[in-house]
């Protein structure tokens, strides 16, 4: 099997979709699958010269840590006929993913592609839902060539399908258990930023709008005051609140900045409780990973994080937005220390059962069914959700 893959984000970039198709190829690596990358540039050293190839870029202007590629048509299909893939995956639906779409249906090469992220929720943190209508008939004219299309959730499958939507299937993401595990030491982490309140509550991820950040926030600001004596926060992440974030936090946050590697799995371990209010996740990436260092998670009940954290068991679900019901359950766990520890307890063994392997192995699976659809493939090795 040969897969040629068309991403506008890959790392080094920091976000979800990147993290997954740097885990994919990793994957591809390890099993001798041959691939083909075709990716924005990068600033740092690529570690994959032999099998990517990466084109200028600019910033989307909603996501700018992000970048639209700026591809060469002419070189891309050149390559594409010396390696003469088997399948194309499109994950992304700008610059990149539309010359993977352009050059699949050219060469006449299978299509997949992934749906990521909820772009249409986005709209409304930057006053433009005017366009909702106009995105969803281009994201429908976009996948309407895929021969299937992947989604992280049951709860994007049902949006999708809702919009319009065919032949889509789930492939859902896995967490690295070695590397998130609860087994860090709270001291380094302690002395680093100074910490001596009994617990660690800690977020990660972008600091944007779309992630609810002012709904964490505020529900920072009305913890009971035994609560909050008892906490310290840590915020790891950047993006375009950060400065503005940084003026306005209270005495008991403190903002990290992007952190990755040991540094991010060590914020991760070493929390008691771990925040994530974004109601506009597909996935949840960051909820799993803590669920992994044995960190219990009070999340929305939105999108693909409800279908992670399991209520009164792993963490506690809130209306998504609704600060006084954040407020409520953090400070419900910090003042019940070991039902939030036997909580932690549960989401290290659920974490445990979401292994990458698994779902890399599915997805190959699922791109057999399409390269052979006349050919046998084991029905039972390949879930069609």
């Amino acid at each position: 099997m040969k897969i040629a893959i068309f991403t506008d984000t890959f790392t080094p970039q920091v976000n979800g979709v990147a993290r997954t198709f740097q885990r994919f190829v990793d994957y591809l690596d390890q099993n001798k699958i041959e691939y083909r990358l075709f990716v924005p540039e990068a600033e740092e050293e690529d570690l994959y010269s032999n099998q990517i190839f990466r084109f200028s870029s600019l910033p989307f202007f909603l996501y700018p840590e992000c970048r639209l590629a700026l591809p060469n048509v002419f070189h891309i299909k050149k390559e594409l006929e010396q390696f003469q893939p088997d399948l194309i995956h499109i994950a992304t639906p700008f610059n990149m993913g539309l010359t993977g779409l352009f050059l699949g249906k050219k060469l006449n090469i299978p299509i997949v592609g992934s749906y990521h992220t909820h772009f249409d929720r986005y709209l409304k943190y930057y006053d433009l839902q005017f366009l909702s209508k106009w995105l969803w008939r281009y994201m429908n004219w976009f996948h309407r060539s895929f021969q299937k299309t992947f989604v992280p959730s049951f709860e994007t499958k049902a949006d999708v399908e809702l919009n319009g939507f065919s032949t889509v299937h789930i492939w859902s993401r896995g967490v690295d258990c070695e590397k998130f595990n609860p087994s860090y030491s709270c001291l380094g982490v302690r002395e680093k930023y100074e910490i001596k309140a009994p617990y660690i509550v800690s977020y990660v991820g972008r600091l944007a709008p779309e992630k609810d950040i002012d709904v964490l926030m505020n529900a920072a600001e009305h913890l009971p005051l035994v609560a909050q004596n008892k906490i310290h926060w840590l915020i790891a992440g950047d993006g375009p609140l950060y400065e503005e974030l940084q003026k306005s936090k209270p005495p008991n946050m403190t903002f990290t900045g992007y952190l990755k590697g040991d540094e991010l799995a060590e914020v991760y371990s070493v929390s008691d409780l771990f925040v994530f209010p974004s109601s506009t996740e597909t996935f949840g990436n960051v909820v799993l990973e803590a669920h992994a260092s044995g960190t219990a998670v009070v999340g929305a009940r939105a999108g693909g994080v409800q279908e992670i954290i399991q209520h009164n068991k792993t963490g506690l679900l809130c209306e998504p937005g609704n600060v006084e019901e954040f407020s409520i359950a953090i400070s419900k766990l910090i003042m019940d220390p070991t039902r939030m520890k036997e909580m932690g307890l549960n989401a290290r063994k659920y974490a445990k059962t979401q292994s990458w392997d698994s779902i890399f192995t599915n997805l190959l699976f699922h791109y057999e069914e399409v390269i052979n659809p006349k050919h046998e493939v084991t029905k039972s090795r390949v879930i069609n959700l």
